[in-house]
């Protein structure tokens, strides 16, 4: 298997940890975010966007790769067993944009937005998929935007209980080097 990975890239960051977390190292081929290989553009037209694994055929997009993963390598699950559990997951997933990534992204710019509101209401901690779809962009707001988790005690709670997981702990090592 091959990953095109970028260290910055927080979609690229919920496929490592999810790799980490089913034990598999694949080959690892790193990309500059800020000058995209003509070949990537190829890969996955038209934006040429990170992650993008091959596993005998080319797949991008974190949420699908992480769900390919859960499939193809069923043994150490990210999924919860629950059929219930199991739509509950996918759907925090799904609205990840709504609960975290657009607010993260807009206090990025500088723009003003609700990331403080949508912390405090983040749910977390309800299975290892969205946990591992969320951690990211918790990593990255405390160590490179400087938010402090301290008003969150159920975030800073729950991050702490992740940094003991090898494969969160290997992210914040990343993201230590950005």
């Amino acid at each position: 298997m091959k990953l095109v990975d970028a260290p910055r890239c927080p979609y690229c960051a919920r496929v490592r940890i999810a790799l980490a977390e089913k034990g598999l190292e694949p080959e690892v081929v790193e990309v500059d975010l800020s000058d995209r290989p003509q070949w990537l553009l190829e890969l996955n037209p038209p934006a040429g966007r990170v992650p993008v694994i091959d596993d005998g055929f080319t797949l991008p997009e974190s949420e699908v790769i992480m769900e390919y993963l859960d499939d193809r390598y069923p043994e150490r699950p990210l999924l919860p067993a629950g059929l219930e559990d199991r739509a509950r997951a996918r759907f925090l997933v799904n609205r990840f944009d709504d609960l975290l990534g657009r607010d993260y992204y807009a206090f990025r710019r500088g723009d003003a937005n609700e990331l403080e509101a949508r912390l405090a209401s983040l749910e977390v901690g309800q299975s290892l998929y969205a946990d591992v779809a969320y951690v990211p962009w918790v990593i990255r707001a405390r160590d490179l935007l400087g938010v402090s988790l301290e008003p969150y005690p159920h975030v800073d709670e729950w991050l702490a209980r992740l940094t003991e997981r090898p494969s969160v702990a290997a992210e914040i090592a990343v993201v230590a080097t950005l």
